[in-house]
């Protein structure tokens, strides 16, 4: 089940149409500009509601993505740096999201860092293809991931804040 505050994130992200990947040229180009579309609408949305939570950047290509995301607990502000591939077989197949920090730091993640979206969220990607992308990876699978893994391994004493300009 979707709690409402994720179901009003997602009515607010643009649907993807076209169904290619990077092996396929011209349509690809089309589906980049679909993905940053949704992406920048998504910022867009999340900024006004005063949940801004990640930066993203791609390749030329479009085929490798990273940036930074955050997450606020207690008043304090965790980052982490974000990257992922998109795979040959995108968007049938989702992209592998991974936080490269936090590797071997908790169960709920793969080797490289990638968390693990297997239960949940690669079922509902699988039924809404293509018009789920980027985006909508971001808000269904890292912004949950974070929400629940972020505090258990503060709590857990995993991971503890840093000041600004810290080693």
């Amino acid at each position: 089940m979707v709690d409402d505050g994720t179901r009003k994130a997602l009515s607010g992200i643009p649907l993807l149409k076209t169904k290619a990947g990077p092996r396929d040229k011209d349509l690809w180009v089309q589906r980049l500009k679909e993905e940053y579309q949704a992406l920048i609408k998504y910022v867009q949305n999340n900024k006004s509601s005063d949940m801004d939570w990640f930066r993203l950047e791609s390749n030329k290509e479009g085929t490798k993505w990273f940036g930074k995301c955050w997450y606020m607990h207690n008043l304090h502000k965790y980052e982490f740096d974000v990257e992922f591939d998109i795979p040959i077989t995108y968007p049938t197949t989702s992209p592998e999201i991974a936080l490269p920090e936090l590797d071997g730091k908790t169960a709920k993640m793969y080797r490289g860092g990638k968390i693990c979206l297997t239960d949940h969220f690669k079922p509902l990607w699988a039924r809404n293809v293509p018009k789920f992308g980027i985006a909508h990876a971001m808000a269904l699978g890292l912004a949950p991931w974070l929400a629940v893994e972020v505090p258990d391994l503060i709590e857990k004493g995993v991971i503890s804040y840093q000041e600004k300009g810290s080693t």
